[in-house]
């Protein structure tokens, strides 16, 4: 019984914390955290702070294929970022798929960055089904009705026709 209260539980979370953990980043070098979406789109939140004396750092949100062709040193693309600083924070409405959030530390004084990392993902922020305006509601059901009765008009006329000459 306990059990089916924690899936239900689960089940009706709006908001999911994925990290909550601090990262050990060498300098000039660079870290990522797998955040996967499989079914529904989300509001990705991350937000990070650099403790001590390290230096800032950047933090990105990217394609998971994006963030090997950085391993690879070839162009990549960014859904979002932030920093450039001793904090940041990155809010990103994204569809299901592989994303990763990377931490880079590009520090100019050789120091590793010990970073505060926080991922959350908020489910009740997503996009929603979209009706159409009420003005339009009414035109299509005027039209529906239109065509519906033009074609019953029609079908009726063949048959009153057919009718006629059978007398």
């Amino acid at each position: 019984m306990i059990a089916l209260a924690w899936i239900l539980t689960l089940a009706a979370a709006t908001r999911i914390d994925l990290v909550d953990e601090v990262y050990s980043i060498p300098p000039n070098q660079w870290r990522y955290i797998e955040v996967g979406l499989k079914q529904q789109p989300a509001l990705v939140l991350a937000h990070y702070e650099v403790s001590g004396q390290s230096a800032g750092v950047r933090m990105a949100l990217m394609r998971r294929e994006d963030m090997e062709n950085l391993r690879e040193g070839l162009p990549h693309g960014v859904v979002e970022s932030a920093g450039g600083g001793r904090s940041g924070t990155l809010h990103a409405l994204v569809v299901p798929g592989e994303y990763v959030i990377v931490l880079d530390n590009d520090s100019a004084d050789g120091r590793a960055a010990a970073v505060h990392l926080r991922v959350w993902l908020d489910f009740s922020k997503a996009p929603t089904v979209a009706q159409i305006s009420p003005t339009r509601q009414l035109i299509v059901i005027f039209v529906s009705f239109a065509v519906f009765f033009g074609i019953v008009g029609y079908a009726m006329a063949k048959m009153w026709r057919s009718m006629k000459g059978h007398e």
